[in-house]
């Protein structure tokens, strides 16, 4: 695996790599990987002939009171998970390369970076779509991989490519859990192990909804209800949001008949947690949480 810091060796390793005439995954990531990050991966292996990964904790996408300078930075383990996996090229460039200091450009995919965690965390957004243009435009992808688990993210990241012609396309990867249902993050090294039992109560909430629409419940006011229910009954769970919104647009729906995506988000301890559900139409169910 070939280590590059800078965009201008990025650039020469993916021209080597075009002249041989491969095909490009790329796996953005902000290190502190897992088992969910290696799944797409494999993902990228499996449908291209090269596989770049990057690592960057993107600053232009946290808060003033988020946790940027506390977010797990486990570089030396990445490598080596990123090389046994046959990563080709890991891109991990400094903040100042990515984000030159005075930048005043940035990415707006407007309306639906406010939904969801968007409105959650004013500019989150718009510092994901920005430093993703940029890796679009360093790297070049055929295909770009993202987990399902941050689907809003996925929705505003379709749409930028979609308005601004990216020639690639965005391939999303099922949310990958832990034998208990909890959704894998970088953020779940944060929970104690009281929190960590608690944190359960997303996965719950959603498998308590996907058991209402089997029953034959399709409107969205008694599924929310269902699935804060959930939330309510476990301490140390704040909820951030439960919603359910059309998977692309983000807006909220009146029922599930047509599919959705039943999202939501809380504070666990220290950490803010998301996951989600997505109903798929005709057959309005997927397989169930425990089942992935």
């Amino acid at each position: 695996m070939r280590l590059t810091r800078t965009i201008a060796e990025t650039r020469a390793a993916i021209a080597g790599l075009r002249a041989q005439r491969r095909t490009i995954g790329l796996v953005p990531t902000m290190g502190a990987l897992h088992q969910g990050h290696l799944s797409l991966v494999r993902a990228a292996k499996s449908r291209c002939d090269a596989v770049v990964a990057t690592i960057f904790v993107n600053p232009l996408q946290f808060g003033p009171n988020e946790d940027f300078s506390k977010y797990p930075r486990t570089f030396d383990a990445d490598c080596a998970l990123l090389e046994a996996e046959g990563v080709d090229l890991l891109f991990a460039p400094e903040a100042a390369e990515m984000v030159p200091p005075g930048a005043t450009t940035f990415v707006e995919v407007e309306e639906i970076q406010g939904r969801l965690d968007g409105a959650s965390r004013p500019g989150h957004f718009r510092g994901v779509a920005t430093v993703v243009a940029k890796l679009f435009h360093i790297v070049g992808p055929d295909e770009a991989f993202f987990g399902q688990k941050d689907a809003a993210q996925v929705a505003v990241l379709r749409r930028m490519v979609r308005d601004q012609n990216f020639p690639l396309e965005v391939v999303v990867c099922p949310t990958v859990r832990e034998p208990d249902g909890l959704a894998m993050s970088s953020r779940n090294r944060y929970l104690s192990p009281e929190d960590r039992q608690h944190a359960l109560a997303l996965s719950r909430s959603l498998h308590a909804v996907e058991e209402k629409i089997a029953a034959g419940i399709h409107e969205s006011a008694p599924l929310i209800e269902a699935g804060l229910a959930v939330l309510a009954a476990v301490p140390g769970v704040r909820v951030d949001y439960f919603r359910i919104v059309d998977p692309g647009t983000l807006e909220d729906l009146p029922d599930v008949r047509r599919g959705a995506l039943i999202a939501v988000a809380a504070w666990v301890g220290p950490a803010r947690l998301i996951d989600n559900l997505l109903v798929q139409p005709p057959q309005l169910t997927q397989p169930g949480l425990a089942e992935r």
